[in-house]
This record gives structure tokens, C-alpha cells and sequence, in this order.
């Protein structure tokens, strides 16, 4: 079988378009990380390291019924702000890899996630048949 020759102009192409939605995904990513960050904050502190985050304690006073009412604040923002801190964390996880270049393969097969998938979920770590 002979060999067949790949013009430069067409790997050139290539490599642009992938680009092209590489840069779409990290705008995704970064407008994600924004508005995570955003939420977070309005429930939780920063503690300082990115990504982690101590869930606000409100102080409504001294009655049990007020006391009964700011532990129940208290389970609900903990909850909220412990799923919001698993999607940041993905969020990060996912920028780290496109600068590392791993961005893009399945953490269990090592095969390319679908481009599909990452435009509905631009933090994905597996492929869809994992």
C-alpha cells in the first residue's frame, strides 16, 4: 500500500481548529471557575487555599427556635458548598490539564473524550464509555 502524503496546509488547518475549540473549552471553563467562585463566596470563606472554602455560620441569637434555625441554614450551606467545591475543584482539575497538555483523554481508557461531551461538560475527566 502506498504511503499517503498530508499536506502541511491541512495539518496546519488542523491543529488550528483544535485550538479554536481548545480555547472555546478553557472560556467555558474560566466562565464556570467565575461563577462557582461567585456562588461559594455568597455562602462561604475562602480559606486561603484555591478552590476550599468554610461554610458561613450566621448568628441569629439566643432563642432555641433561633438556634434550631441556624443549624438548619448552617446543614443547607454546608451541603451546597461542598457540591459547588467538588465542581470547582473539576473546574481547576480541568484548566491544570489543558496546560499540562492531558486535557482531553479519558482518565481510564487514556482514549480522546468526544468533543460533544466536552462542550456539555468541558471539566469531564472520562469518556462516555467509561
Amino acid at each position: 500500500m502506498k504511503p499517503v502524503a498530508i499536506c502541511a496546509l491541512c495539518v496546519q488547518n488542523k491543529m488550528a481548529l483544535e485550538q479554536k475549540i481548545l480555547d472555546e473549552l478553557k472560556g467555558k471553563l474560566v466562565e464556570e471557575k467565575t461563577k462557582l467562585e461567585n456562588d461559594l463566596q455568597r455562602i462561604a470563606n475562602p480559606t486561603g487555599t484555591p478552590g476550599d472554602y468554610e461554610t458561613k455560620f450566621e448568628d441569629l441569637g439566643t432563642d432555641s427556635d433561633e438556634n434550631a434555625t441556624e443549624v438548619e441554614e448552617y446543614a443547607d450551606k454546608l451541603a451546597l458548598e461542598n457540591d459547588l467545591e467538588k465542581q470547582l475543584k473539576d473546574v481547576l482539575d480541568a484548566l491544570k490539564r489543558m496546560e499540562d497538555g492531558s486535557y482531553g483523554f479519558c482518565e481510564n481508557c487514556q482514549q480522546d473524550i468526544d468533543i460533544d461531551r466536552l462542550r456539555a461538560y468541558p471539566a469531564a475527566r472520562t469518556c462516555i464509555k467509561c
